[in-house]
């Protein structure tokens, strides 16, 4: 809801990831760290500094293309992985090689099941990439399914 919120105010994060995401005692969670966040405009963006982590960046945002608010939606889609694998995502692969893998098209592997099949779609290229909505409407099915 955080990042649906962020979109809602034309916001693009860029460097969203699990060490940007403060969690209270009652697990609600907090998106922190906006420090290479940009207003999203009507025309493609760009920006050729090359900042965030290179672990979670859509590969948009390493190769320097134009982006919008979807490359947030990449990196939402690392976290789910983190958090369903419970793992670092290419850990003990060093930066330069994953931008490589990732300006390469290569993915971390996905889990399986409908959380595995959101992750991959969130993943997939900015045009089809799901929205905050729909991310959230498919996290509820899950959570639903599973009671």
């Amino acid at each position: 809801r955080g990042l649906m919120c962020i979109h809602r105010m034309k916001i693009v994060h860029r460097d969203l990831k699990s060490a940007n995401c403060l969690v209270n005692k009652y697990w609600t969670v907090k998106i922190c760290d906006f420090g290479l966040s940009r207003a999203i405009t009507d025309s493609p963006m760009t920006d050729n500094s090359s900042a965030g982590t290179p672990e979670w960046m859509a590969p948009e945002l390493i190769r320097n293309e134009p982006f919008s608010e979807k490359c947030d939606i990449f990196s939402l889609g690392v976290i789910m992985w983190e958090l369903c694998t419970l793992s670092r995502p290419w850990d003990g692969i060093g930066p330069v090689k994953v931008v490589y893998a990732v300006t390469e098209g290569s993915l971390l592997e996905i889990p399986e099941g409908p959380l595995g099949k959101l992750i991959a779609d969130c993943w997939a290229e900015p045009q089809d990439r799901p929205s905050c909505q729909e991310i959230l409407a498919r996290l509820l099915d899950c959570e639903y399914a599973d009671s």
